[in-house]
């Protein structure tokens, strides 16, 4: 790394891949306007899951449309099942197909699979480990309407329960490959998804996606990013920009929350020790917490600095004012790393 960090320095010189403004739709996948996008990449992936295995069935809770399981729905009629809208219904059924040898794909909200269905995944599927896959809309500030529908606790929660896989992809490449995945894993599975027109991030041509292993897309020796979900795709623009400035950022991309990808992080961190995590959730209960409890039970010391939602429940608004409200877009990343890296240079770290 050479020269002064000046925290302000970026902004008189933004690359033409910064995205800002405070316009916008308030349901969709990601606030930017990406430049490759797949439209509907869960449903499609789930249509050629199901062409290969007879017993995949579609559920939804009165949110076909909205979770792109209606392509399913259009391409297999006989094997999908609306239950309107009892969320509860939703996943005891698909616990019942499952105990009776199907592999159930069952769609909904996060805000509702998990706030109003918990016992019924935690009982129903988890404890008996039932082969059902949860496929969670909209997470966390991919929607303006506000706190009744932003799910922000839902990593939190999904990671508290034993037996179950917790997945938050990045992008419409691993959404697809990892609906592949999750259909040959026997057990139960909770997956973020993103709808929609969705950016692509990761190359389909390279990228591999793996159940409870983390990929190091970018290596540096001044500051680790560790991120999961869609906001791996700001860490990386933001790792670029930074690469100008003469400093060099690691980017690890977690997209398996439980389980926990323990190794890549010690690591990482065992030979950069100043990290910033990146998180379309809470702060607290998601992948800063598990971060953070990897290098707790190892006795690691690390400087950890933590982007995502706040204690609060959000605002309503656009997807670009909520993700530079919340300080989640990538110039706000960009700020904060550099911030990060000062403070601690500053204290000799």
């Amino acid at each position: 790394m050479s020269g002064t960090l000046l925290v302000n320095s970026w902004k008189w010189g933004h690359p033409e891949t910064m995205r800002t403004g405070v316009t916008g739709t308030l349901l969709s996948a990601d606030p930017a306007s990406a430049g490759a996008v797949v439209s509907a990449p869960f449903g499609h992936a789930l249509v050629r899951a199901a062409e290969q295995n007879t017993r995949i069935v579609g559920l939804t809770a009165d949110l076909g449309k909205y979770t792109d399981m209606h392509l399913f729905a259009e391409r297999f009629p006989e094997r999908f099942f609306q239950v309107g809208m009892a969320e509860q219904n939703l996943i005891g059924i698909a616990a019942g197909f499952a105990r009776t040898g199907f592999v159930p794909f069952a769609s909904t909200y996060c805000v509702f699979a998990t706030r109003r269905a918990y016992d019924f995944i935690a009982i129903g599927a988890a404890l008996g480990m039932a082969n059902v896959k949860i496929i969670a809309g909209l997470p966390g500030l991919t929607t303006g309407y506000g706190g009744t529908h932003q799910g922000i606790d839902d990593l939190a929660l999904m990671r508290s329960i034993p037996n179950l896989v917790v997945i938050d992809p990045c992008d419409a490449t691993e959404t697809a490959q990892a609906v592949d995945a999750i259909a040959r894993y026997e057990g139960p599975v909770y997956m973020r998804l993103l709808r929609g027109e969705v950016p692509i991030v990761l190359d389909p041509n390279t990228y591999s996606f793996e159940i409870g292993k983390a990929k190091l897309l970018r290596d540096g020796a001044d500051l680790a990013f560790i991120s999961t979900g869609l906001m791996t795709g700001r860490v990386l623009e933001a790792a670029a920009y930074l690469a100008g400035e003469g400093i060099q950022a690691s980017v690890l991309h977690i997209s398996t929350l439980k389980p926990f990808d323990v190794s890549a992080v010690l690591s990482l961190v065992s030979r950069v020790r100043i990290v910033v995590t990146a998180e379309n959730h809470a702060v607290s209960g998601g992948l800063a917490s598990a971060v953070a409890d990897a290098v707790t039970d190892a006795g690691v010391g690390i400087r950890l600095k933590r982007i995502g939602v706040p204690d609060c429940f959000c605002e309503s608004g656009s997807l670009p004012y909520l993700a530079k409200r919340y300080r989640m877009d990538t110039e706000s990343i960009i700020e904060t790393a550099i911030e990060h890296l000062e403070l601690q240079l500053g204290l000799g770290y």
